[in-house]
Order: structure tokens, then sequence, then C-alpha cells
């Protein structure tokens, strides 16, 4: 998982992460406890987390 430049630091993406590893303080920053399910992405209102494919 990436976070790009359109992060504007909303915090909207860490209330659906179960594995609590997001962290926004500023912009978002996905932490080692990612599992890359990519429910976070889905609702980011700017588009800002990227999912590797």
């Amino acid at each position: 998982m990436k976070i790009n430049d359109n992060c504007v630091g909303c915090g909207q993406c860490t209330s659906f992460c179960k594995q609590e590893a997001i962290e926004v303080k500023g912009k978002a920053k996905i932490t080692a406890a990612c599992v890359e399910c990519g429910i976070c992405s889905f609702y980011c209102p700017v588009k800002a987390i990227e999912v590797p494919m």
C-alpha cells in the first residue's frame, strides 16, 4: 500500500482499517501491520491510497 500526494489527512481511512495499520499525523502513513486488504482505498475520498496489483 502506498499513500500518494493526494492525501489531505482527513483520517477517514483509519476507521475502516481492521488492522489499525494507518496513522494520521498530517498525512496518512501505512504501518507494518498492514495486510494490504485494500479496504482503506475504497473509503478514501481523494483516492490517495494506491493498492498494489
